[in-house]
């Protein structure tokens, strides 16, 4: 029985500085070895794993935006401004998802890599734990030598009492082996770990990367459009035609907003004959709708139209903020409108009883739907600069019995 003297060459790699693991492996090439199966399908997890992150990063690269080719493919539209804002609102709502979705897998990503540095962690342990109780077998074996197995041996009562104990010595035999194959097993576990780890952090900073790029894309093709709508205004040979276009787009969004109106006002009269409770506006002040605002680019009352050049009345109070950030209700109320209109982009009005509303403008992407109750300070939309817009902001207006009100009335005390 060799374990003595291996025991010795194991303690002799140690102390000369060798690794456990090279210490073990003089043991495991004399010695049978038995795999560790749950091991052994660990590791083959985590290098599948692996290889679905290198090919999550190759779609990331995939799918990135391609301003250029989107450019291209607007350039035939500009001739018809209307058009060319409704197919490139398309556009950023499309990249508005992109970003969304993005922001959603940095989230996932997240997790999952405090899950995988708890599994690292947990593997260490499991590795330092093995590396001490290998330590301690092979100084046992170091001292007890062969002198041990030898006297176990001659002290046989019988030829059977020795063969087991030939056995017995054999099964231990075995075991230390087991168990040195088991070390070398979670030792390629942690590095696979760490492997992992080091993938779904290089994964993550490159979901980082692509929503920043997918952001200035936004960017991009939104100076496009204010510069297109601007060319368009100073192409005008009468600056009177741009004031008519000007108010003929006031005079429809109005019309389309009455006609809301109007028809939520005969539904609640449907309501009262049949007894029902129609919704009633308590008198609270309104939440801030759009809490990433940077400043108030244009506020309620009469002011210089920025396209026109002339005084024009402004219904409403404009919110410059980021493109994506979020738009929230003011108040608690029910999405009498959730749609998207040529001149207001993707819009939201929402009736808060006794003849309340509140309209949002200019939105890349809507999160409610016609008929959908909301409460105050729910994100409903997120800032864009879709419609007849020049930069990213939230047109925010409040209208009461069918008038425009000064939305500061309600904001403030």
């Amino acid at each position: 029985m060799e374990l003595g003297k291996l025991g010795k060459k194991c303690i002799k790699a140690l102390q000369r500085g060798f690794s456990l693991v090279l210490a073990s492996a003089v043991i495991a090439t004399c010695v049978p070895t038995a795999v560790s199966a749950e091991t052994s399908a660990l590791i083959k997890e985590k290098q599948s794993q692996i290889s679905s992150i290198e090919k999550e990063k190759k779609e990331l690269q995939a799918g990135l935006t391609d301003v250029k080719k989107i450019r291209q493919q607007l350039a035939s539209a500009k001739s018809d401004l209307q058009s060319y804002v409704q197919e490139l609102d398309a556009n950023l709502m499309e990249l508005q998802d992109k970003i969304d979705n993005l922001k959603n897998s940095i989230i996932m990503k997240e997790i999952e890599i405090k899950a995988t540095e708890q599994e690292l962690e947990a593997a260490k342990q499991t590795q330092v734990n093995q590396y001490e109780a290998m330590k301690k077998r092979i100084q046992f074996m170091y001292e007890e030598g062969d002198e041990k197995f030898l006297q176990m041996m001659l002290e046989s009562g019988s030829i059977n009492d020795a063969l087991n104990r030939y056995d017995y010595i054999q099964a231990l035999s075995a075991y230390d082996a087991n168990k040195l194959q088991e070390y070398v097993e979670i030792a390629e576990y942690v590095q696979a770990c760490k492997e992992q780890l080091d993938a779904e952090k290089e994964l993550l900073e490159q979901t980082k990367a692509a929503v920043e790029e997918e952001e200035a894309a936004v960017a991009e093709l939104i100076s496009d459009k204010e510069i297109e709508i601007q060319n368009y205004s100073n192409d005008i040979a009468e600056q009177d035609a741009a004031i008519k276009e000007y108010e003929a787009e006031i005079a429809e969004q109005n019309a389309l907003i009455t006609e809301l109106e109007k028809a939520i006002e005969e539904e609640k009269k449907r309501l009262a004959a049949q007894n029902k409770q129609a919704r009633v506006y308590d008198g609270g002040m309104f939440t801030w709708p759009a809490p990433s605002y940077t400043r108030i680019s244009d506020d309620y009352g009469e002011r210089i139209h920025p396209i026109t050049k002339k005084r024009h009345f402004h219904n409403g109070v404009d919110m410059a903020a980021p493109s994506g950030s979020p738009i929230l209700a003011a108040y608690d109320g029910e999405v009498a409108a959730a749609a998207y209109h040529k001149s207001m982009g993707n819009y939201i009005m929402i009736d808060h009883g006794d003849g309340l509303y509140t309209i949002y403008m200019h939105a890349s992407k809507l999160y409610v739907n016609k008929g959908d109750i909301v409460v105050a300070g729910q994100q409903i939309a997120a800032v864009g600069s879709t419609g007849n817009s020049t930069g990213p902001h939230l047109h925010f207006t409040v209208r009461l019995n069918g008038e425009y009100q000064n939305p500061w009335k309600y904001l403030k005390g």
